[in-house]
């Protein structure tokens, strides 16, 4: 038992986060909804944070934090359990597309009380976002303004 006390300390069968979304492609704006797995490591952990950050990667070198939100997470994790927690988030209105050299993903982080953190990563795209229709949105806007 102080082995594996020891060994989770350092990483290894310590507990494990995972988050799972729902799809992969998304638009500026759009709710992200998927589930996280927190799966129990070799010994009971505390845990201490979970938390998750969408990050902007310009040319897979510079890494910029757009928002990150802090999820309710169980106290302790034992060996044999599975949390399930819901996530949804709402992306930014005015993201840039994915590009070859502009890219997204969440960073999960499970903070532990004692160990090393638990990190997960997933990567999805953001499509350009539709234009307004500008010319035809100033007809509509014509259109149903009142006039006095």
């Amino acid at each position: 038992m102080l082995l594996r006390k020891y060994m989770s300390k350092i990483g290894i069968g310590s507990a494990t986060v995972d988050l799972v979304l729902d799809k992969e492609t998304y638009s500026p704006g759009e709710k992200v909804t998927g589930t996280l797995y927190i799966k129990g490591g070799t010994i009971p952990q505390k845990i201490k944070q979970l938390q998750c950050d969408l990050m902007k990667i310009n040319n897979q070198a510079d890494q910029q934090s757009i928002a990150s939100i802090t999820l309710f997470a169980p106290d302790i994790i034992d060996p044999a359990d599975c949390a399930k927690i819901p996530f949804e988030f709402v992306l930014p209105k005015h993201l840039p597309a994915t590009t070859d050299s502009l890219t997204y993903r969440f960073k999960t982080t499970l903070v532990f009380e004692e160990g090393i953190d638990s990190l997960d990563h997933d990567t999805i795209q953001i499509l350009k976002n539709k234009p307004s229709g500008g010319e035809n949105d100033e007809k509509n806007m014509e259109k149903n303004s009142v006039h006095l």
